[in-house]
C-alpha cells in the first residue's frame, strides 16, 4: 500500500478545506433568503376594505354567511334531497 507524502497530505486537507468552507457559506446564504423571505410575508397582510373603510376586525369575527354578505355574496352550494 503506497504511503502518501506530506505535500499530498496537504493538498488533500486544503481541498477539504475548501469544501467545508463552500458548503458554510452555501447553508449561510440560503439561510438568510429563508429569513428574508420569511420577514417580508411577515409584514405583508392582506387588507379588506369595504366602501374604502378596513373590516378586518369584522372579518375575523365573521362567520360563513356574514363573509358571503361583506363579500357581496356567494354562491349556494347545491345541497342534496
Amino acid at each position: 500500500m503506497p504511503v502518501l507524502s506530506i505535500g499530498a497530505w496537504l493538498r488533500i486537507g486544503a481541498a477539504l478545506a475548501v469544501l467545508a468552507v463552500l458548503g458554510w457559506s452555501h447553508v449561510a446564504a440560503y439561510r438568510a433568503g429563508k429569513n428574508a423571505v420569511l420577514d417580508r410575508l411577515k409584514d405583508d397582510r392582506i387588507t379588506i376594505l369595504k366602501d374604502g373603510r378596513r373590516i378586518d376586525e369584522e372579518v375575523l369575527r365573521a362567520d360563513d354567511s356574514a363573509l358571503c354578505g361583506m363579500l357581496g355574496g356567494c354562491l349556494q352550494d347545491d345541497e342534496p334531497d
